[in-house]
């Protein structure tokens, strides 16, 4: 199930708190400020980082349906 796909290891973030995460946004039309958005929100990408580029792709992905 994508919902349940764990996208940031590190601090534990899903598929799913990042769509949440971008729900409670008022709006978003650029990928670069919704990933802020969403990192104040859920602290993906402040471990390792190494999902910087997974999280961008999801909230693109979203953003797009």
């Amino acid at each position: 199930m994508k919902e349940n796909y764990m996208i940031c290891n590190c601090k534990q973030v899903s598929y799913h708190d990042i769509a949440t995460a971008l729900d409670n946004m008022k709006k978003f039309d650029d990928v670069l400020k919704a990933f802020e958005e969403v990192q104040k929100v859920t602290h993906c990408s402040t471990g390792c980082g190494g999902c910087h580029q997974k999280v961008l792709d999801t909230i693109s992905e979203i953003m797009m349906g």
